[in-house]
């Protein structure tokens, strides 16, 4: 047995029997066709490495931080002179980064640690740090009145996380 998929965004017609390895192809005729590499669905290593969540999401992260870095570059060429924009676009990438490490970090860090405790702290604070940063963007666009919704709602995520993070204990 072979798995096949066939993808064609210019008909936006989907059809697919199985998660294969997809390579993209341009074609001349179309905008964009992708056509597939066949595999023989029997294949253990395969169907090993596709089902695996680890591979999953391995890939997805480093899509992310991939389209986050094209993002960023876009954001920081079209910035031009604007140094408050720039400042903001650099501060945000770095921040996120810190955040994501710090959350993988805290992911194998032991159950009852102190260094997890730590990097709970550096979680909350990055949290907040970004939260804050985009309400302030936001807010300096919108009227009085909806600043101060976006400001009440800015507020509530860090107070929320706080509380979650730091106060609340969980009863077994």
């Amino acid at each position: 047995m072979w798995t096949q998929l066939r993808v064609c965004t210019s008909e936006a017609s989907f059809s697919f029997s199985a998660l294969p390895f997809i390579a993209f192809t341009l074609w001349p005729t179309e905008p964009l066709l992708w056509s597939v590499l066949t595999l023989p669905k029997s294949s253990p290593e395969i169907s090993k490495l596709l089902n695996s969540r680890s591979y999953r999401m391995e890939f997805l992260t480093k899509l992310g931080f991939a389209l986050l870095t094209c993002n960023t570059g876009l954001a920081i060429y079209r910035s031009g002179n604007d140094l408050s924009s720039l400042a903001f676009v650099v501060v945000s990438y770095f921040t996120l980064l810190l955040l994501f490490w710090c959350l993988h970090l805290f992911e194998r860090a032991a159950p009852d640690g102190a260094r997890r405790m730590q990097l709970k702290t550096a979680v909350w604070s990055l949290s907040t740090l970004i939260t804050v940063m985009f309400a302030y963007r936001v807010a300096a666009l919108m009227p009085l009145p909806l600043a101060v919704v976006v400001w009440v709602m800015a507020t509530t995520v860090p107070v929320g996380g706080f509380y979650a993070f730091f106060i609340y204990r969980e009863h077994n």
